[in-house]
């Protein structure tokens, strides 16, 4: 990695950034995805179990706004609404020097625990949902600019990890066209597939059918997985009804008339969640993620699994 370290500078709008990081964070840990130890508006470091490393996380919800409400979500102060106005040379200059400090070949060292000591990724994630942001598509191709200067195209993936709720919106199509194009993916947040189910978990009012409509235009738009998390409520796992539909949207989903679906990220709660509902979560024994596992490649699903 510190051989594909370029040059911080660069010239902005007539401006010239350098790196505004200065390199010190805590350890990084998968149960701490904390968002502040970087000090920086728009990226932030976490040890990523379904990345497998470190991702160097985009967050263009600083504001702690989300037009969902998830009862595992680990944001603090979680706010119903949308993305603030983006900066978008902070955004660049946060990102290229962040990238500098990793490719520097100190940081890694520093900040993540031997055995994870590789960028997997550039994730536009954070605390709320990014395309909700106005600047989205440009974000979009900032990142994958950066990305390019830093020789990282072929061994960092750029990824959005989203609700998927805002597909419909042709700028929000435009930036996923954009991440195609750089070779990215979308990681798209399915959890269930009844509308009750939808409505206890994610805190919102959603037809499965307008959820599933969404993802088959992700699919199309650019490579997708499906991110499900999976997990115990007021000590009972999902009941057969919720995991029937589940996988039937899942079914829908693969057959639809183009794109492809290219697998299920299947996770639990590694994370205590930060909402009201969170003291009604607990992890599923190991047993019942398996028979979840199971059913799911019965639909000819890949299924990665961070229990």
């Amino acid at each position: 990695m510190k051989t594909l370290c370029v040059r911080i500078a660069s010239r902005v709008r007539g401006k010239v950034f350098r790196s505004v990081f200065s390199g010190a964070v805590p350890m990084l840990t998968v149960s701490d995805h904390g968002r502040d130890p970087a000090g920086l508006v728009y990226v932030y470091p976490v040890l990523s179990r379904r990345a497998g490393g470190v991702s160097v996380g985009i967050n263009l919800n600083p504001n702690n706004a989300c037009n969902w409400h998830c009862a595992y979500c680990q944001v603090p102060n979680l706010a119903r609404g949308k993305a603030p106005k983006i900066d978008l040379d902070r955004l660049e200059a946060e990102l290229r020097g962040f990238l500098a400090a990793i490719c520097r070949g100190e940081w890694l060292v520093r900040n993540a625990p031997e055995g994870a000591r590789v960028l997997k990724d550039l994730a536009f994630s954070g605390n709320g949902e990014p395309t909700s942001a106005a600047e989205f598509a440009d974000a979009v191709a900032l990142a994958a600019r950066v990305r390019a200067e830093f020789a990282l195209d072929r061994e960092v993936a750029l990824r959005l990890i989203s609700n998927g709720s805002l597909l419909a919106q042709a700028r929000v199509q435009e930036g996923i066209r954009r991440l195609a194009r750089a070779g990215g993916e979308v990681w798209f947040k399915l959890d269930a597939g009844k509308a009750d189910a939808i409505a206890k978990i994610n805190g919102v009012r959603l037809a499965p059918r307008i959820a599933a409509r969404n993802l088959a235009t992700c699919k199309v738009l650019c490579p997708t997985w499906v991110q499900t998390c999976v997990f115990r409520w007021d000590g009972q796992p999902p009941n057969a009804g919720e995991l029937d539909a589940y996988l039937d949207m899942l079914d829908r989903a693969k057959n639809g008339d183009g794109g492809t679906i290219q697998g299920v990220l299947l996770y639990g709660v590694a994370r205590p969640s930060l909402q009201p509902e969170g003291g009604r979560i607990s992890p599923l024994s190991a047993a019942e993620l398996a028979g979840i596992v199971s059913r799911i490649e019965e639909k000819g699903l890949t299924v990665r699994v961070s229990p």
